[in-house]
């Protein structure tokens, strides 16, 4: 039923239950995970000059760091990985990555909003990825 399962990672704790369920839903159906980790665009943009390269590079970092943490734990377990890190506004590109790697289903969880998000109250991007996506969506709280 699942060959490919989506896991979009900001390297928060809220991850690490989304991935729970991952794992055990890729274990029971001898599906592959792909972790993504997308670099805010609109963060990037807001820096600019020098700053604006040391910015993307610190967040892909932490792309890379967060992308990796979901591989260790799905490898543990014995589970397919793939690990991916990208730039542009992160709700777009989970829905875009899950249309164009052909993913059954997006595990994720609601509760790792960015402070930005929070300050601005631009709402959750699990929300707009429920609302864009085109393949099941499972928000683990």
């Amino acid at each position: 039923m699942y060959d490919d399962l989506l896991v979009p990672t900001d390297g928060s704790e809220a991850v690490d239950r989304a991935l729970e369920h991952a794992i055990r839903l890729a274990s029971d159906h001898d599906a592959t995970i792909h972790a993504l980790y997308v670099v805010d665009r609109r963060i990037a943009t807001a820096s600019s000059g020098e700053l604006h390269d040391e910015v993307v590079a610190d967040l892909e970092s932490q792309g890379e760091a967060a992308v990796g943490a979901v591989a260790d734990r799905a490898e543990e377990a014995g589970v397919d990985v793939e690990t991916h890190v990208v730039e542009g506004t992160p709700d777009t590109e989970i829905v875009d990555y899950a249309d164009e790697h052909g993913i059954d289903v997006i595990v994720m969880s609601p509760e790792g909003k960015s402070p930005r998000e929070r300050i601005r109250s631009l709402g959750s991007v699990s929300d707009r990825v429920a609302d864009d996506a085109s393949v099941p969506v499972f928000l683990i709280k």
